[in-house]
C-alpha cells in the first residue's frame, strides 16, 4: 500500500495455478505509521500448485517509532512446487535520524508443504521493545533484519555455503528447506537481500540474477 496507519487492515491472497511462474514485488518500501492504538493487521495468503514456481519479494517494511504492526503469512506449497520468500523489516526512519523506541510487532510466518506444516517462525516484540532491539543477545542495535526462505526440490547443500560466503547466515533447517537471515544497517541488509535473491535465483531456478525492476525505482 506504500503506507498503512493504526487501524488499517489489508489481506492478500495469492494462488499460483499448475506450472505457473510469478514474481509478485512491492512498488515501494511499505510504510507502517506511528499508531494511537489500534494495530495495523496485514493477513497474506499464499497457494502455489504442482509444478508452480512463486517469487514472494516485496521490499522492505518500514516501522515509524510508535507503530503497532500485527502480521500474518500463510503459505501452502504443493510437494513438487517452488518458493522463494523474503521480508525485511527496518526499525525505524534511520534517513531522518529516528530510532524505533516503543510500539508492537507480531510477525508470524506457517508454511506448509502438501497439507504438513514445514516451517513455522514468529517474532513477537512489545513493552521494551528498544531493550530487546539493543540488547546484545536479541538484535545488538541492528537497524533492519531479513529472511529469505526458499522450498524447493534442488540440490540446496553447495546454494547454502555460496550463501555463506556471500555473508548471509545460512542453514537448512529441513530437507527442501534453505533459510538465510541478515541483520545489520538498514543498507546492508538491503544489499544482502539483494545479493541472495540473485544468488537464489540464478542457483535454485535457473533463472536471470536479477531483482524486480520495481526494487531500482
Amino acid at each position: 500500500a506504500g503506507g498503512l496507519a493504526g487501524g488499517d487492515s489489508v489481506t492478500l491472497d495469492v494462488t499460483l495455478d499448475i506450472g505457473a511462474h510469478a514474481v509478485v514485488s512491492t512498488p515501494a518500501a511499505e510504510k507502517i505509521y506511528r499508531s494511537l492504538g489500534p494495530e495495523t493487521c496485514i493477513a497474506t495468503r499464499l497457494d502455489i500448485a504442482a509444478g508452480a514456481t512463486l517469487e514472494w519479494l516485496p521490499q522492505e517494511t518500514i516501522l515509524f517509532d510508535g507503530a503497532r504492526l500485527a502480521r500474518r503469512l500463510d503459505v501452502d506449497v504443493a510437494p513438487d512446487a517452488t518458493l522463494l520468500l523474503t521480508e525485511m523489516l527496518v526499525f525505524g526512519r534511520h534517513a531522518r535520524g529516528e530510532t524505533l523506541r516503543e510500539g508492537s510487532l507480531a510477525d508470524i510466518w506457517r508454511i506448509s508443504r502438501g497439507g504438513s506444516l514445514l516451517w513455522a517462525d514468529g517474532l513477537a516484540l512489545g513493552q521494551g521493545m528498544r531493550a530487546r532491539l539493543d540488547d546484545r543477545f536479541g538484535f545488538a542495535g541492528a537497524e533492519a533484519c531479513a529472511t529469505l526462505l526458499v522450498v524447493s526440490d534442488a540440490p540446496l547443500a553447495e546454494v547454502r555455503d555460496a550463501a555463506r560466503e556471500a555473508g548471509a547466515a545460512a542453514t537448512q533447517p529441513r530437507p527442501g528447506v534453505l533459510l538465510l537471515r541478515w541483520l545489520g544497517g538498514a543498507g546492508v541488509v538491503r544489499d544482502g537481500v539483494a545479493d541472495g535473491v540473485r544468488l537464489l535465483r540464478s542457483r535454485v531456478l535457473g533463472a536471470a540474477p536479477v531483482l524486480p525492476r520495481l526494487w531500482n525505482c
